[in-house]
């Protein structure tokens, strides 16, 4: 059984968050990935997502800011910093579509301890930034694998006149699979419609994909910009 609920519009409102923050100055960079690769590296329990029969992998860059656990305040000095994630698109057991990631590298070390042992994602301590200006420069280098990161600029085009039904596909995504404990979770994620922009890459290095076991990309990136939207996460709870 499939149930798409992934689009423009969050499937669920979340009335108690267990986090709040904002997705700012976010990129979207999608490449198109072979099934069977992205299968061998899921769990038990979930399976790959595609579109017109095609699989997608992405790397999203972006600026964390205001990130607060429940209804208390951020912190000055700890609730923004930078974070990229590498992510794929699934189907659950049930048969409900979301994301699933491989990594998820972060400047901050209470992110880092914190958010993988509440949401048990794998999140990697890294030395990053982000700088804004006609051209959004990203950066990364773990802290334990020097090797490993990013170095992306992107140009932010006009708003899109008319997302694709692709477009919403790969970003409209209302839930995200981990394993905690050993056991699959998900937790449900709302935030306002992307505002989605046109962008252009001017440069970019990564080494994220193959440091989770994907090869490099042979062709270019679709490319989305946005602004950034406000979100809220759910408790996480084991399927």
């Amino acid at each position: 059984m499939f149930v798409d609920v992934s689009g423009q519009v969050p499937e669920e409102e979340i009335d108690n968050p267990a986090v709040r923050q904002r997705w700012h100055a976010m990129t979207f960079l999608h490449w198109r990935c072979d099934v069977e690769k992205l299968r061998a590296l899921l769990p038990g329990g979930l399976e790959v997502d595609t579109h017109d029969g095609e699989a997608w992998v992405s790397i999203t860059p972006f600026l964390m800011k205001d990130f607060r656990l429940g209804p208390l305040p951020a912190v000055p000095g700890v609730s923004t910093f930078p974070e990229t994630n590498v992510r794929t698109y699934v189907r659950g057991p049930d048969g409900r579509d979301g994301l699933w990631f491989f990594s998820l590298e972060a400047d901050s070390v209470p992110t880092v301890l914190g958010a993988s042992s509440l949401y048990g994602v794998p999140y990697q301590f890294a030395d990053m930034s982000v700088e804004e200006l006609d051209v959004v420069r990203y950066r990364s280098r773990r802290r334990d694998r020097p090797d490993v990161g990013h170095d992306i600029s992107i140009v932010p085009g006009d708003p899109c006149p008319a997302p694709s039904e692709l477009d919403h596909w790969l970003t409209g995504r209302w839930r995200a699979y981990s394993t905690i404990a050993g056991r699959l979770a998900v937790v449900p994620v709302q935030h306002q419609p992307w505002p989605l922009c046109e962008a252009s890459v001017a440069s970019l290095e990564q080494s994220l994909l193959r440091a989770v076991g994907l090869q490099d990309p042979d062709d270019s990136p679709l490319v989305q910009y946005s602004p950034g939207v406000d979100v809220r996460l759910g408790v996480p709870h084991p399927l």
